[in-house]
């Protein structure tokens, strides 16, 4: 087997370009949404639904996407999507109506599905080799940053640039930055696939994929992909939100204040793995994040709107995302192994952005609707289903005749 790993220099570099990816393609959007709507004499709602539409288009993509990281190598795939990426937010920019604006963000995100974290995953296993899983972890703790970067430097470039030009200085950070080091990615890749030796499908720390029968096989993979839909509808209904969320609880100009501790729950969350969770399977790593989304929004719900309350609701949902984006690439690994790593990938992808697309918008027309407090107490009843589905597959591992793992070749 063989005992390479990623470079550290090619780990940091896919690192700030996913600090960018997501900054860009993803937190930046509920900064300017307010522009947005008033430009466009549209609702802020309606604004969200077309981002839920853009979700959806971009869910349906990522099985393909992943694929195509298989076969292609996933440095040429994201080369590709920081061209798409930039275009697309140049499209944006220029969008005379709402629908064009619609056609532009549905084209954003369709390139997300090449650059950010289900790409840069495949780009880590076929260039990292048996120690891919911890190369997964450093990389969503480099990542983590994004938000804390992206909402105070997007409010700070709106204060003198239309929402317009931020996204126009956004496409060119893109081509500036994320363009060359994919380039450069894609090359190391081939480089490494010329002189690498061909290994078995293993992942090193864990000791290899785990063997089910076909009957358990496609129910792990069901309720896998149940879990991170969930997760995936929690996390995106309320990030988008975040900040006017606050604002909306009484916690005025804290709550923008309180949102920057998010980016560091998420690093701290994978500091900790990092540093003591080698161990652990990783369903239970999926367990623990499940948990912690709903218990955050818990903490806020009962405390508002004490600021301290709503310290311990960004904190706690920090870590649990943290924790999330860590497993959304890891327990795949764990699961199934590194063969068709990318397409399963890329279905984990469209689980979480259909449920994803549909957050935002359902969230903002519940908030319309219900209240604010209503509305996130049942955000919270769903985050639970996770932790159940997750659950789920520990008790099928410890089924008799399930899992038994696989010997590694050494």
């Amino acid at each position: 087997m063989s005992d390479r790993k990623i470079p550290a220099a090619a780990l940091w570099a896919l690192g700030l370009t996913q600090i960018i990816g997501y900054g860009t393609l993803y937190y930046s959007f509920s900064i300017l949404v307010p522009s947005i709507a008033l430009e466009f004499a549209w609702p802020e709602q309606w604004v969200f639904g077309a981002l839920s539409a853009s979700l959806v288009a971009g869910g349906l993509f990522a099985p393909t996407a992943g694929r195509w990281a298989d076969r292609f190598g996933a440095g040429r795939v994201m080369t590709f999507g920081s061209l798409a990426a930039a275009a697309a937010l140049v499209a944006c920019a220029a969008a005379p109506g709402r629908a064009t604006f619609v056609l532009a963000l549905m084209a954003m995100e369709l390139a997300s599905a090449f650059v950010l974290y289900s790409a840069a995953f495949v780009a880590i296993v076929q260039i990292g080799g048996a120690r891919a899983q911890r190369s997964i972890t450093h990389l969503t703790l480099i990542a983590g940053f994004a938000s804390t970067l992206f909402w105070p430097l997007t409010a700070a470039l709106h204060e003198y640039l239309t929402w317009r030009e931020v996204y126009l200085v956004f496409a060119g950070i893109n081509v500036a930055i994320c363009l060359p080091i994919h380039a450069w990615l894609a090359r190391l890749s081939r480089r490494i696939d010329e002189s690498a030796s061909p290994t078995p499908a293993d992942i090193g720390s864990a000791g290899g994929p785990v063997a089910f029968t076909p009957r358990y096989r496609s129910r792990v993979f069901l309720l896998m992909l149940g879990g991170f839909a969930v997760e995936g509808f929690v996390l995106s209904s309320i990030l988008v939100h975040m900040v006017p969320l606050t604002t909306a609880l009484g916690l005025g100009s804290a709550g923008l204040v309180v949102t920057t501790l998010f980016g560091p729950s998420q690093v701290a969350s994978r500091l900790i793995n990092m540093l003591f969770g080698g161990r652990l399977a990783q369903t239970w790593l999926a367990v623990i994040g499940a948990t912690l989304l709903p218990l955050g929004l818990v903490a806020l719900l009962a405390t508002t709107p004490s600021v301290s309350g709503a310290i311990a609701f960004v904190i706690l949902f920090g870590l649990g995302s943290g924790l999330a984006s860590i497993v959304g690439g890891t327990l795949p690994l764990e699961l199934f192994g590194r063969e068709r790593y990318g397409a399963r990938l890329g279905w984990v992808t469209a689980a979480r952005q259909f449920s994803s697309a549909l957050a935002p918008f359902a969230l903002a027309m519940a908030m319309a609707g219900m209240g604010v407090q209503p509305s996130l107490w049942l955000t919270a009843a769903v985050g639970m289903l996770g932790i159940l589905a997750f659950s789920a597959i520990i008790l099928i591992r410890r089924q008799p005749l399930a899992p038994v793992m696989l010997t590694s070749a050494n």
